[in-house]
Protein backbone atom coordinates (compact mmCIF):
# COMPACT_ATOMS: atom_id res chain seq x y z
CA UNK A 1 0.00 0.00 0.00
CA UNK A 2 1.30 3.41 -0.76
CA UNK A 3 -0.15 6.83 0.34
CA UNK A 4 1.58 8.47 -3.19
CA UNK A 5 1.30 6.00 -5.64
CA UNK A 6 -1.52 4.08 -4.59
CA UNK A 7 -2.80 1.45 -6.27
CA UNK A 8 -6.40 -0.45 -7.18
CA UNK A 9 -7.18 -3.39 -8.51
CA UNK A 10 -10.43 -4.96 -10.07
CA UNK A 11 -9.75 -8.94 -9.65
CA UNK A 12 -12.24 -11.22 -11.62
CA UNK A 13 -13.24 -13.78 -14.47
CA UNK A 14 -13.58 -12.37 -17.85
CA UNK A 15 -17.15 -11.96 -18.08
CA UNK A 16 -17.90 -11.65 -14.31
CA UNK A 17 -18.49 -7.93 -14.63
CA UNK A 18 -15.49 -6.33 -14.78
CA UNK A 19 -16.23 -4.35 -17.49
CA UNK A 20 -19.52 -2.65 -15.81
CA UNK A 21 -16.70 -1.52 -12.80
CA UNK A 22 -13.98 -0.48 -15.32
CA UNK A 23 -16.74 1.75 -16.88
CA UNK A 24 -17.25 2.98 -13.26
CA UNK A 25 -14.19 3.80 -12.59
CA UNK A 26 -13.63 5.68 -15.81
CA UNK A 27 -16.34 7.83 -15.17
CA UNK A 28 -15.27 8.44 -11.45
CA UNK A 29 -11.66 9.12 -12.68
CA UNK A 30 -12.99 11.50 -15.58
CA UNK A 31 -15.39 13.61 -13.00
CA UNK A 32 -12.27 13.95 -10.46
CA UNK A 33 -9.79 14.49 -13.12
CA UNK A 34 -7.21 11.76 -12.25
CA UNK A 35 -4.68 10.19 -14.94
CA UNK A 36 -4.53 6.51 -14.00
CA UNK A 37 -1.65 4.09 -15.16
CA UNK A 38 -4.10 1.53 -16.26
CA UNK A 39 -3.13 -2.17 -16.56
CA UNK A 40 -4.72 -5.42 -18.21
CA UNK A 41 -4.19 -8.56 -17.03
CA UNK A 42 -3.89 -10.22 -20.19
CA UNK A 43 -0.70 -8.22 -20.67
CA UNK A 44 0.98 -10.45 -18.16
CA UNK A 45 0.32 -13.80 -20.15
CA UNK A 46 3.12 -15.90 -20.12
CA UNK A 47 2.72 -16.87 -23.64
CA UNK A 48 0.91 -16.00 -26.94
CA UNK A 49 -1.63 -17.31 -28.10
CA UNK A 50 -0.35 -19.53 -30.23
CA UNK A 51 2.44 -20.54 -27.77
CA UNK A 52 -0.16 -21.25 -24.90
CA UNK A 53 -2.09 -23.32 -27.10
CA UNK A 54 1.12 -25.85 -27.84
CA UNK A 55 1.75 -25.72 -23.85
CA UNK A 56 -1.23 -26.58 -23.24
CA UNK A 57 -1.00 -29.82 -25.50
CA UNK A 58 3.02 -30.53 -24.21
CA UNK A 59 0.64 -30.14 -20.27
CA UNK A 60 -1.98 -32.69 -21.32
CA UNK A 61 0.97 -35.05 -22.49
CA UNK A 62 2.52 -34.87 -19.29
CA UNK A 63 -0.72 -35.82 -17.48
CA UNK A 64 -1.03 -32.04 -16.18
CA UNK A 65 -3.38 -28.77 -16.73
CA UNK A 66 -2.39 -25.70 -17.83
CA UNK A 67 -4.54 -22.65 -17.66
CA UNK A 68 -4.71 -18.61 -17.71
CA UNK A 69 -6.03 -18.98 -14.10
CA UNK A 70 -2.61 -20.69 -12.77
CA UNK A 71 0.33 -19.20 -11.95
CA UNK A 72 2.17 -21.37 -14.58
CA UNK A 73 0.72 -19.54 -17.37
CA UNK A 74 1.32 -15.87 -16.01
CA UNK A 75 4.40 -13.63 -15.12
CA UNK A 76 2.99 -13.29 -11.86
CA UNK A 77 6.40 -12.41 -10.67
CA UNK A 78 6.27 -9.80 -12.79
CA UNK A 79 3.21 -8.15 -12.09
CA UNK A 80 4.30 -8.22 -8.48
CA UNK A 81 7.48 -6.22 -9.67
CA UNK A 82 5.44 -4.14 -11.12
CA UNK A 83 2.96 -3.27 -8.01
CA UNK A 84 5.79 -2.85 -6.05
CA UNK A 85 7.50 -0.63 -7.92
CA UNK A 86 5.01 1.30 -8.71
CA UNK A 87 4.17 2.05 -4.88
CA UNK A 88 7.12 2.94 -4.13
CA UNK A 89 8.01 5.29 -7.32
CA UNK A 90 4.96 5.81 -9.84
CA UNK A 91 6.91 3.88 -12.44
CA UNK A 92 7.27 0.44 -14.05
CA UNK A 93 6.77 -1.34 -16.97
CA UNK A 94 3.55 -2.25 -19.24
CA UNK A 95 2.81 -3.43 -22.19
CA UNK A 96 -0.61 -4.81 -24.03
CA UNK A 97 -2.05 -8.02 -25.11
CA UNK A 98 -3.83 -7.87 -28.90
CA UNK A 99 -7.34 -9.65 -28.36
CA UNK A 100 -8.42 -9.60 -32.20
CA UNK A 101 -7.80 -8.06 -35.87
CA UNK A 102 -9.40 -4.56 -34.61
CA UNK A 103 -6.56 -4.42 -32.33
CA UNK A 104 -3.95 -6.05 -34.62
CA UNK A 105 -4.78 -3.42 -37.24
CA UNK A 106 -4.34 -0.82 -34.23
CA UNK A 107 -0.63 -2.01 -32.82
CA UNK A 108 0.36 -3.35 -36.22
CA UNK A 109 0.73 -7.06 -34.56
CA UNK A 110 -1.01 -10.46 -35.03
CA UNK A 111 -3.84 -11.16 -32.88
CA UNK A 112 -2.72 -13.31 -29.52
CA UNK A 113 0.93 -11.30 -29.41
CA UNK A 114 1.79 -8.70 -27.03
CA UNK A 115 3.06 -5.07 -27.84
CA UNK A 116 6.69 -4.20 -26.50
CA UNK A 117 7.66 -3.80 -22.77
CA UNK A 118 7.62 0.34 -21.86
CA UNK A 119 7.57 2.91 -19.22
CA UNK A 120 4.79 3.78 -17.54
CA UNK A 121 4.11 7.93 -18.18
CA UNK A 122 5.60 9.60 -15.00
CA UNK A 123 2.46 11.82 -14.59
CA UNK A 124 -0.30 9.03 -13.42
CA UNK A 125 -2.05 9.59 -10.23
CA UNK A 126 -2.65 5.95 -9.45
CA UNK A 127 -2.47 2.25 -11.10
CA UNK A 128 -5.67 1.31 -11.91
CA UNK A 129 -5.65 -2.69 -12.72
CA UNK A 130 -8.61 -4.81 -14.25
CA UNK A 131 -7.66 -8.56 -14.74
CA UNK A 132 -7.55 -12.15 -13.06
CA UNK A 133 -4.63 -11.58 -10.44
CA UNK A 134 -5.10 -8.44 -9.06
CA UNK A 135 -5.31 -10.02 -5.01
CA UNK A 136 -2.98 -13.03 -5.54
CA UNK A 137 -1.24 -14.74 -2.91
CA UNK A 138 1.18 -17.70 -3.28
CA UNK A 139 4.50 -19.17 -2.00
CA UNK A 140 6.08 -17.52 -4.47
CA UNK A 141 4.13 -13.89 -4.81
CA UNK A 142 2.24 -11.47 -2.69
CA UNK A 143 0.28 -8.95 -5.17
CA UNK A 144 -2.87 -8.45 -2.55
CA UNK A 145 -0.30 -6.58 -0.33
CA UNK A 146 0.30 -3.89 -2.75
CA UNK A 147 -3.49 -2.86 -3.57
CA UNK A 148 -4.67 0.32 -1.34
CA UNK A 149 -8.34 -0.48 -3.00
CA UNK A 150 -9.11 -4.22 -4.04
CA UNK A 151 -12.33 -4.78 -5.88
CA UNK A 152 -13.98 -8.52 -6.41
CA UNK A 153 -16.47 -8.55 -9.44
CA UNK A 154 -18.23 -12.50 -9.65
CA UNK A 155 -21.27 -13.93 -10.71
CA UNK A 156 -22.34 -17.26 -9.14
CA UNK A 157 -20.75 -19.79 -10.76
CA UNK A 158 -23.52 -20.90 -13.60
CA UNK A 159 -23.75 -17.44 -14.81
CA UNK A 160 -20.14 -17.41 -15.31
CA UNK A 161 -20.52 -20.68 -17.00
CA UNK A 162 -23.85 -19.60 -19.20
CA UNK A 163 -21.60 -16.93 -20.11
CA UNK A 164 -18.51 -18.42 -20.93
CA UNK A 165 -20.48 -21.10 -23.11
CA UNK A 166 -22.27 -18.64 -24.75
CA UNK A 167 -19.27 -16.02 -25.82
CA UNK A 168 -17.32 -18.65 -26.77
CA UNK A 169 -19.35 -21.13 -29.12
CA UNK A 170 -20.86 -17.17 -30.92
CA UNK A 171 -17.96 -15.47 -30.92
CA UNK A 172 -15.03 -17.73 -31.12
CA UNK A 173 -16.48 -21.05 -33.54
CA UNK A 174 -16.17 -23.51 -30.00
CA UNK A 175 -18.27 -26.35 -29.60
CA UNK A 176 -20.42 -26.68 -26.47
CA UNK A 177 -18.33 -30.07 -26.04
CA UNK A 178 -15.07 -27.85 -26.36
CA UNK A 179 -16.21 -25.18 -23.99
CA UNK A 180 -17.13 -27.63 -21.04
CA UNK A 181 -13.92 -29.29 -21.05
CA UNK A 182 -12.42 -26.20 -20.82
CA UNK A 183 -14.43 -25.32 -17.83
CA UNK A 184 -13.68 -28.70 -16.49
CA UNK A 185 -9.99 -28.40 -16.99
CA UNK A 186 -9.33 -25.05 -15.13
CA UNK A 187 -11.58 -25.89 -12.50
CA UNK A 188 -8.70 -26.68 -10.10
CA UNK A 189 -6.91 -23.41 -10.85
CA UNK A 190 -10.16 -21.64 -10.18
CA UNK A 191 -10.14 -22.89 -7.17
CA UNK A 192 -6.76 -22.46 -6.14
CA UNK A 193 -5.98 -19.10 -7.53
CA UNK A 194 -9.21 -17.32 -8.10
CA UNK A 195 -11.91 -17.97 -5.47
CA UNK A 196 -9.38 -16.92 -2.94
CA UNK A 197 -8.74 -13.34 -3.82
CA UNK A 198 -12.39 -12.56 -2.92
CA UNK A 199 -11.68 -13.19 0.36
CA UNK A 200 -9.30 -10.61 0.57
CA UNK A 201 -10.89 -7.65 -1.24
CA UNK A 202 -12.30 -4.98 -0.04
CA UNK A 203 -15.63 -5.22 -1.78
CA UNK A 204 -17.53 -7.69 -3.46
CA UNK A 205 -19.98 -6.95 -5.90
CA UNK A 206 -21.34 -10.57 -6.83
CA UNK A 207 -24.42 -10.68 -9.51
CA UNK A 208 -27.35 -13.21 -8.67
CA UNK A 209 -29.70 -14.72 -11.15
CA UNK A 210 -33.47 -14.70 -10.11
CA UNK A 211 -34.68 -16.86 -12.96
CA UNK A 212 -33.44 -20.70 -13.02
CA UNK A 213 -30.05 -21.22 -13.87
CA UNK A 214 -29.81 -24.77 -12.31
CA UNK A 215 -28.24 -26.31 -15.76
CA UNK A 216 -26.19 -24.04 -17.13
CA UNK A 217 -24.89 -26.26 -19.79
CA UNK A 218 -28.79 -25.88 -21.60
CA UNK A 219 -29.45 -22.31 -20.78
CA UNK A 220 -29.22 -20.09 -24.41
CA UNK A 221 -29.76 -16.42 -22.84
CA UNK A 222 -27.36 -14.88 -20.19
CA UNK A 223 -30.22 -13.58 -16.99
CA UNK A 224 -30.12 -10.09 -18.53
CA UNK A 225 -29.81 -7.07 -15.44
CA UNK A 226 -33.36 -6.90 -14.80
CA UNK A 227 -33.77 -10.80 -14.26
CA UNK A 228 -30.31 -10.37 -11.50
CA UNK A 229 -29.54 -9.18 -8.24
CA UNK A 230 -26.49 -7.14 -6.94
CA UNK A 231 -25.02 -9.13 -3.85
CA UNK A 232 -22.42 -6.65 -2.68
CA UNK A 233 -19.85 -7.47 0.22
CA UNK A 234 -17.74 -5.45 2.34
CA UNK A 235 -15.09 -6.64 4.44
CA UNK A 236 -15.08 -4.21 6.99
CA UNK A 237 -18.91 -2.52 7.48
CA UNK A 238 -17.45 0.89 8.91
CA UNK A 239 -15.50 1.67 6.01
CA UNK A 240 -19.90 1.73 4.51
CA UNK A 241 -22.18 4.09 4.65
CA UNK A 242 -25.04 2.23 4.57
CA UNK A 243 -28.05 4.72 4.75
CA UNK A 244 -26.61 7.32 2.36
CA UNK A 245 -26.48 4.06 0.00
CA UNK A 246 -30.16 2.91 0.63
CA UNK A 247 -31.76 6.20 0.32
CA UNK A 248 -29.63 6.54 -3.36
CA UNK A 249 -30.42 3.40 -4.06
CA UNK A 250 -34.12 2.38 -4.83
CA UNK A 251 -35.11 -1.11 -3.78
CA UNK A 252 -32.19 -2.12 -2.38
CA UNK A 253 -31.34 -3.86 1.44
CA UNK A 254 -29.32 -4.98 3.71
CA UNK A 255 -29.19 -8.95 3.80
CA UNK A 256 -26.85 -8.97 6.57
CA UNK A 257 -24.44 -6.61 8.42
CA UNK A 258 -21.91 -6.13 5.50
CA UNK A 259 -24.17 -7.41 2.82
CA UNK A 260 -26.37 -4.94 0.29
CA UNK A 261 -28.82 -5.71 -2.01
CA UNK A 262 -29.52 -3.85 -4.67
CA UNK A 263 -31.34 -4.55 -8.13
CA UNK A 264 -29.30 -5.63 -10.99
CA UNK A 265 -30.14 -3.16 -12.80
CA UNK A 266 -28.66 -0.31 -10.52
CA UNK A 267 -25.05 -2.53 -10.29
CA UNK A 268 -23.38 0.20 -12.43
CA UNK A 269 -24.68 3.15 -10.47
CA UNK A 270 -24.56 1.31 -7.10
CA UNK A 271 -20.30 1.07 -8.10
CA UNK A 272 -19.94 4.91 -9.09
CA UNK A 273 -22.12 5.84 -5.63
CA UNK A 274 -20.45 3.35 -3.21
CA UNK A 275 -16.52 3.64 -4.67
CA UNK A 276 -16.22 7.48 -5.43
CA UNK A 277 -15.43 8.63 -1.67
CA UNK A 278 -13.07 5.51 -1.62
CA UNK A 279 -11.50 6.84 -4.21
CA UNK A 280 -11.92 10.75 -3.10
CA UNK A 281 -10.19 9.31 0.12
CA UNK A 282 -7.53 7.54 -1.16
CA UNK A 283 -6.51 10.87 -3.61
CA UNK A 284 -7.00 13.28 -0.47
CA UNK A 285 -4.27 11.04 1.62
CA UNK A 286 -2.28 11.31 -1.68
CA UNK A 287 -2.42 14.96 -1.57
CA UNK A 288 -1.51 15.80 2.24
CA UNK A 289 1.19 12.99 2.21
Amino acid sequence: MSVSHPIIAVTGSSGAGTSTVKHAFEDIFRRANIKPAVIEGDSFHKYTREEMLAEIIKAETEGRSLTHFGPEANCLDKLEQLFQTYSESGRGEKRHYIHDQCEAARYNRPPGTFTEWKEIDNDSDLLFYEGLHGGVVTDEVNIAQYTDLLIGVVPVINIEWIQKIKRDCANRGYSQDAVVDVILKRMPDYIHHITPQFSRTHINFQRVPLIDTSNPFVMREIPSADESLCVIRFKNPEMADFPYYLSMLKDSFMSRPNNMVVPGVKMGLAMEIILTPFVDRIMEKRKRG
